[in-house]
């Protein structure tokens, strides 16, 4: 019995006019331009990060981006002026604005998705400008109050300003995640007979975790980057947060301890980036209500 001789499999040839053809776009000059302006964007600002990155363990660091002399003395000497107090500061003070600003968000925004509220679209305009506010604009007047109410140089009533400050754009981003969750839901509910209290706490909570998440990111990370506002309502160098913390490597005469800096500033911005990475992860693909109700 002859076998029949073998043919390699060869790929099909698909010509121009073919559907099924895949086609790719030609690269233009206008193409070309754009790739190359992000590009350029890019470095912009990945050259600092760079910088950073070695100057922190550089004992020679300056300006300019170079190999570094390795060392890790920069850590210890940012480490040594107050230790982790600065970073626990910032911790605390972002943690306390993050939990009030995300509650009262909640308590806020729940109603105004769904209940009727008179003037309620002119209510939402109005918390989209104030969330557009600057604070300093605040804080001659916050300051004077601070003071007729001895609320000064305390973290905890720094957090409840700073809460106050994100509360127009929190309460904007929750009731629009609110809006999301399928008012069958809460019906059910009711026809079990649970109240409103009942309804928000087990039934539109829960489904809205993914949206509070997002919102006390929001607000955890304006608050661990304030600046002005612990300058101003907090004197006392026990207190400091690690934006203000970072005074100490200015030095006398503008001279600036660039090594310590970087060391510094590398450790202060760690916590928000491990944060995000870890909440991330429980954010993807949240909000998939399509299977909790039937046509």
């Amino acid at each position: 019995m002859i076998a029949a001789p073998s043919h390699r499999a060869l790929p099909l040839r698909r010509g121009a006019d073919d559907p099924n053809a895949v086609r790719y776009p030609r690269l233009s000059a206008g193409g070309l331009f754009s790739n190359l302006a992000l590009l350029v964007i890019g470095l912009a600002f990945l050259l600092p990060l760079l910088w950073l990155l070695l100057a922190s363990v550089d004992s020679h660091a300056g300006w300019a981006i170079r190999l570094p002399n390795l060392t890790t003395a920069n850590y210890r000497d940012a480490l040594a002026n107050g230790g982790w107090r600065p970073l626990l500061n910032s911790f605390y003070l972002a943690a306390v604005t993050s939990v009030v600003a995300t509650i009262l968000a909640l308590m806020a925004g729940y109603p105004l998705s769904r209940r009727h509220v008179p003037g309620k679209r002119l209510f939402m305009l109005g918390i989209l400008f104030l969330s557009g506010l600057p604070v300093t604009m605040m804080l001659v007047p916050i300051y004077q109050l601070y003071v007729k109410l001895n609320w000064l140089n305390s973290i905890f009533t720094m957090g409840l300003f700073l809460a106050a400050t994100a509360l127009p754009f929190a309460i904007w981003l929750v009731k629009n995640f609110i809006d999301t969750i399928p008012i069958e839901f809460e019906e059910a509910a009711a026809i079990e007979g649970a109240g409103t209290l009942r309804t928000m706490l087990f039934v539109v909570l829960p489904l809205s975790l993914p949206g509070l998440a997002v919102t006390a990111i929001y607000t955890f990370i304006a608050a661990w980057g304030a600046f002005v506002v612990p300058l101003v309502l907090d004197q006392n160098p026990g207190q400091q947060p690690g934006t203000v913390a970072l005074y100490q490597f200015l030095g006398a005469h503008g001279v600036i301890q660039f090594g310590p800096l970087a060391a510094f500033s590398l450790m202060f911005s760690l916590p928000v980036v491990i944060l995000y990475l870890f909440v991330s992860k429980s954010l993807s693909g949240a909000f998939t209500f399509g299977g909790g109700v039937r046509g």
